[in-house]
């Protein structure tokens, strides 16, 4: 019945190492196959998504040529049945455990000899039905596992990323909005963001000579703001090993190695005196911190008197006046988000200047350019539509396959006005200035 048969593999029980030939066939057939079968093809990309977000060991999925038959209603349901389908298989495939060796010793939940099996907690089958659960209703995440997970998901994704898009890990400014220089507008974003926070004339005496990049990826931006201020350095700091050794890599390659240095810490418990810092930026990190108090505390500790902050953000809108939460569909969409970019729950601009008041920053400014950065997630899924990118993408592993389907979700995101691009910065007050 012309069924297709596809095999995934298993790295280290959730992170999916796919034979990148075979499954980059199956993707292009499964694509070309039933476009002309069903009209709804957001739905069939939702089911060839599904395959990722599911990988089962070694067990055959069976797909028809009964989706003809399907109503409107049936492509609708498609990618649920494909969800239940590739979880029983991945529950099935868990239990074909090879025997351990008779040198083997008999611990609670491991092989007694050959022949024998583990126990079902040692299976994996219960926590894999506990992750299945949790993913597919998008549960919030634990501090611990936000944490040793974006570290993963950067360490997965940064070389993908950087192959497709270069060393600028964040959103371009796209004035006019039909440019196609993508990477040239990475690097604009961050010259508009300096010369709105700081204005638009010659810094002079006023450029930063201290900088804090906090999440600076592989230090893209840290490497061009030294290179923008003679005299200037910059340190970043990153949950992502990789990130942090490729970005010493960069700035060793540009010449910037004693300029530019990058290390891995904590945002929420820098490793850096009290008024360290004459420039702290955050861009495009904050969504990242479960604790927004303590994330604001710490960028105003390491502030010098007199320092500016520029943080720059994924953020839910503004509640009007009389709403106390988003709408139930907002928080869906938000929470879809979370699971597969490792997100904690969000705030809105407002909740940050709150915080900075309550601080004591000086000088607050806030904006939404929303507008201005909207082509970009077009752009990025426009830039994986091709097989190098595929090919990249099902090396990666399972976390960034999910998170180029969450692609899809931020776009969504941003169409329907529920996610902002917030920029905010201040000062911090000099002794002088907190005197009465």
């Amino acid at each position: 019945k012309n069924s297709l048969y596809v095999t995934v593999h298993l790295e280290n029980k959730c992170h999916a190492l796919c034979s990148f030939v075979p499954y980059g066939i199956v993707t292009y057939a499964l694509a070309f196959h039933f476009a002309p079968l069903v009209l709804q093809t957001v739905q069939i990309s939702r089911i060839i998504i599904s395959l990722f977000l599911w990988p089962s060991m070694h067990v055959p999925i069976i797909l028809s040529h009964h989706l003809t038959a399907m109503s409107n209603w049936g492509v609708r349901l498609a990618p649920v049945a494909v969800h239940f389908f590739l979880l029983t298989s991945r529950v099935a495939s868990l239990s074909l455990a090879q025997p351990a060796s008779r040198n083997t010793r008999l611990n609670k939940g491991t092989f007694a000899g050959p022949g024998t099996r583990m126990s079902t907690s040692l299976f994996g089958i219960r926590s894999t039905l506990a992750r299945a659960r949790d993913s597919l209703f998008s549960a919030e995440r634990s501090d611990a596992d936000l944490k040793s997970g974006i570290a993963l998901f950067y360490d997965r994704s940064s070389k993908l990323w950087e192959e497709v898009w270069g060393e600028h890990m964040h959103h371009g400014y796209y004035v006019p909005e039909d440019r196609t220089d993508h990477v040239q507008a990475q690097i604009d974003l961050i010259d508009e963001v300096l010369k709105w926070a700081y204005g638009a004339e010659d810094l002079g005496e006023r450029s930063p000579k201290r900088v804090v990049d906090v999440g600076c990826g592989i230090g893209g931006s840290s490497r061009h703001i030294v290179r923008k201020f003679a005299g200037s350095t910059a340190h970043g700091i990153t949950l992502s090993p990789y990130q942090a050794n490729r970005g010493n890599e960069l700035a060793k390659e540009q010449g910037l190695s004693d300029r530019a240095t990058f290390q891995v810490a904590d945002a929420l418990n820098m490793p850096f005196d009290d008024s360290s810092f004459d420039l702290v930026w955050s861009l495009e990190s904050g969504e990242h911190m479960p604790d927004k108090r303590k994330f604001v505390s710490e960028l105003m500790r390491v502030a010098a008197p007199g320092g500016r902050l520029i943080i720059v953000t994924w953020c839910h809108r503004d509640l009007e006046p009389g709403e106390s939460s988003l709408s139930k569909k907002e928080e869906k969409i938000l929470a879809k988000i979370n699971r597969a970019y490792y997100l904690p729950k969000w705030c809105s601009v407002a909740d940050y200047v709150d915080l900075l008041e309550k601080e004591g920053a000086a000088d607050i400014k806030r904006e939404d350019w929303s507008y201005i950065i909207a082509p970009f997630w077009k752009a990025v899924i426009n830039s994986s539509l091709n097989l190098k990118s595929l090919i990249g993408l099902l090396k990666s592993g399972f976390s960034t396959m999910r998170g180029a389907y969450a692609m899809l979700l931020m776009l969504r995101g941003f169409n329907t006005g529920v996610i902002k691009f917030g920029l905010i910065t201040c000062t911090k007050p000099v002794e002088s200035e907190l005197s009465p």
